[in-house]
């Protein structure tokens, strides 16, 4: 094919919260195919035969079609670029490790212009999976039979894969982040590394890696120094080696003397076992130990040497929730390898070995380890020694805890490493200790506690190199908020054309009364209780995520125009309360494709679809398509019109739910068939709230603050005492009277 056939990214758009395509962000592409729009899959020769050959996993595609091999199938009927790039940026991201399946592919109203959409965890990735797969598919369009111009998947899948390394959490983040989406619990990434705030508001933690924000900087300090540590330990009754810190290699020998031979020699911050040397007893080996463990950059430390393997138990909110061991690493000689031939080929093929995070056990690289370099000189041999034949070599003696042992923890052990985690301070600790068998108390074998760490790993606990996987981040979760807690404040959004300022800044008003500390987001501004605190219109993301970082606030108000929406998605992922009251207003939509009721009515709903099944969503009855946004929602609804005689609002009393109208100068707000309740209107400056915003706007706010239990009377209270100054919409007809509703 000539290579005029091109693919235009006419614009590229996260949408970061819930949006028209689900609720979870996603990248939407608007494409250009230009004369490929004429050219399906099946009008260019080859093009399905190529994308299978490099991309095989195509096959598991179902699509539209329902079924194992319905995306092939639709290549082969025949189906468009934009619809092809959307399963080549999903299968580059299963590729690449982490999975997506989802993905839509719309048409415009301009000829050959789609949308195209994909979830989208990380908008760096996403970006990054897009330019990939879009290269990817002009390659394999251009693409002649001689096989000129050809595509490394390979090459694109370890970029995509970089990419995800440097912007996705780490596993441990990633794990209490999951634990706590499974209960219900919101997060928000407050940095491009591990700090996230679970939760909203005054009801928020936060956690950096498996530290939290109970976490003293006292105990982080404690834990930092090691021989502080052991004192307090020590003081205690917990078991720990004796030890002193030493500042030369001659100091080195002097201590390990005065302690007692054999000993260990380590860096006072030792991690995951760098520069710590074990069961030294010649005065040549300590001080060799010393200059190691000085390279470090810390402290050097010499202790007791502790018979037994290494164990690493972590303790969360005072009890042992997961414990694992270490075990000895050594290789067996042929005659013909050298030990880093051996390393390779006996160590590092296994298959949980690897540089990445996600990989329970490290790959061996003896020109990284100078610990592992001084245990083998200790045996007379380098890495380009040749051990001769079934000669055991010992290659590491610590690290590699990743051996699940959680079940045969001991009762005293668990008490041992729980007091001193209590000791430092730490509600999440990660502690170290050396013992023959962690079923058996520390004291009857000589072990003891070497360490205790704080914001320690969680991989070794999630992805044990053998038993099972621990729920660590569950537990994290567990400790930070009570049974029953979601960490979420009252969200109430408002998704309006017609005066959704107004409504938002008289709801905020309400809640403020009724004893909120209120964040309130709108075009206003931005307000945190009465105070404006940012005049610049604040109706947007942006905004709402400053007030859900807010500690101090406990209730949000935010105003979601169509704009709002369709520029980037909801601030929230669900709501208390919901309201839309129009699909009124066009205006500005067209460069989002939205020329028609139909295409609004999409938009608004998002709005409906976030509200949480104890929540509420607020409606407009007299308009016939918000109307329909009943069946949309997972929580209760309540319905507004002027006419309480409405067949709409009647069947909605009938069958025991809620709504609003007018009558005498009156707010009803009718709870079935019998119960009602009165908010009177005839203060003169109700009435010029009635005149400049419509009795629509008032009956609104009402319904909204009634599904937050702001009482009929403070609701009248309120609304005389809100002090609003909001001019008439401009270009629309004078709002509908109390008087003319009778």
């Amino acid at each position: 094919m000539s290579s005029k056939h091109d693919i235009t990214l006419l614009r590229i758009n996260y949408l970061r919260g819930p949006n028209i395509w689900t609720y979870r962000p996603v990248l939407e592409v608007w494409l250009d195919l230009g004369d490929l729009e004429d050219f399906p899959s099946n009008k260019l020769p080859g093009l399905t035969e190529r994308l299978v050959e490099w991309l095989p996993a195509l096959e598991e595609h179902h699509c539209g079609v329902g079924e194992r091999g319905g995306f092939i199938q639709r290549l082969r009927e025949g189906t468009w670029a934009g619809h092809i790039l959307e399963h080549i940026v999903i299968e580059l991201l299963n590729l690449a490790g982490m999975p997506t399946g989802f993905g839509q592919t719309r048409e415009t109203s301009r000829r050959g212009v789609y949308r195209m959409v994909f979830r989208a965890r990380d908008e760096a990735v996403a970006r990054a999976a897009l330019t990939e797969a879009h290269a990817l598919l002009l390659a394999a369009i251009r693409q002649r039979e001689d096989g000129a111009a050809g595509f490394d998947v390979p090459a694109a899948v370890a970029r995509l894969v970089n990419q995800i390394d440097r912007s996705y959490l780490g596993p441990s983040t990633a794990s209490i982040v999951a634990a706590a989406t499974d209960r219900g619990i919101p997060h928000l990434r407050l940095n491009d590394g591990n700090l996230v705030q679970l939760g909203q508001g005054r009801h928020q933690r936060r956690i950096w890696t498996a530290e939290t924000d109970r976490t003293s900087a006292i105990a982080g300090n404690i834990a930092h120094d090691k021989d502080l540590t052991k004192s307090l330990l020590a003081s205690c009754g917990v078991p720990v080696p004796e030890g002193q810190v030493v500042d030369s290699p001659q100091a080195a020998w002097e201590a390990a003397q005065e302690i007692g031979l054999p000993v260990v020699v380590k860096p006072s911050d030792a991690n995951h076992g760098r520069g710590v040397s074990l069961d030294l007893s010649e005065r040549e080996d300590i001080e060799k130990a010393f200059s190691v463990a000085d390279a470090e950059g810390s402290e050097v430390m010499v202790e007791r040497y502790v018979l037994g393997d290494e164990h690493r138990l972590l303790v969360v909110g005072g009890r042992v929730v997961a414990a694992a061991r270490g075990e000895s690493l050594s290789v067996v000689g042929d005659g013909r390898s050298t030990v880093e031939q051996l390393i390779d080929s006996q160590l590092n093929s296994d298959p949980r070995r690897g540089e990445a995070e996600e990989f329970p056990l490290e790959t061996i690289r003896l020109d990284r380890e100078p610990v592992m370099r001084l245990l083998l000189e200790r045996q007379g041999l380098s890495g380009e020694a040749v051990p001769a034949l079934g000669r055991r070599v010992m290659v590491q003696r610590n690290g590699n805890v990743a051996i699940d042992c959680t079940d045969e923890v001991h009762p005293e052990v668990a008490h041992a490493v729980t007091l001193a985690a209590r000791v430092v301070g730490l509600d999440v600790a990660g502690v170290d200790l050396v013992a023959q068998d962690i079923g058996r108390p520390l004291q009857a074998q000589g072990g003891a506690v070497v360490e205790v760490n704080a914001g320690p790993g969680l991989l070794m606990h999630l992805k044990p190199a053998t038993g099972l996987s621990r729920p660590v981040g569950r537990a994290i979760v567990d400790h930070l908020f009570d049974e029953g807690g979601n960490g979420r404040v009252p969200i109430v959004g408002v998704a309006s054309s017609r005066h959704g300022n107004a409504i938002a800044r008289l709801v905020g008003w309400l809640l403020h009364l009724s004893g909120h500390q209120v964040g309130l987001a709108c075009q206003d501004g931005l307000f945190l209780g009465n105070r404006k605190v940012d005049v610049r219109p604040s109706a947007h993301w942006e905004a709402g995520q400053r007030l859900l970082m807010n500690r101090e606030i406990d209730a949000v108000v935010l105003e979601n125009g169509p704009a709002v929406i369709l520029d980037d998605g909801l601030a929230y992922d669900r709501c208390t309360v919901g309201v839309v009251t129009d699909l009124d207003d066009f205006q500005g939509l067209e460069r989002h494709d939205v020329r028609s009721t139909d295409q609004l009515y999409r938009v608004m709903r998002t709005q409906v679809d976030v509200v949480l099944p104890d929540g509420v969503a607020v409606l407009n009855a007299d308009d016939a398509r918000v109307l329909e946004m009943v069946e949309l929602c997972d929580g209760d609804v309540i319905l507004y019109g002027m006419d309480a005689a409405s067949p709409a609002l009647q069947k909605h009393r009938e069958a025991g739910s809620r709504t609003v109208s007018v009558f005498e100068g009156q707010l009803v707000l009718a709870e079935g068939v019998r119960k009602a309740h009165r908010v009177r209107l005839d203060a003169p400056v109700v009435q010029g709230l009635l005149q400049s915003l419509g009795a629509h706007t008032l009956m609104a706010v009402a319904a909204a603050a009634w599904a937050l239990a702001v009482s009929p009377e403070l609701m009248a209270a309120g609304i005389e005492t809100a002090g609003l100054d909001v001019a008439p919409t401009p270009e629309r007809p004078e709002p509908v009277t109390l008087d003319a509703a009778r």
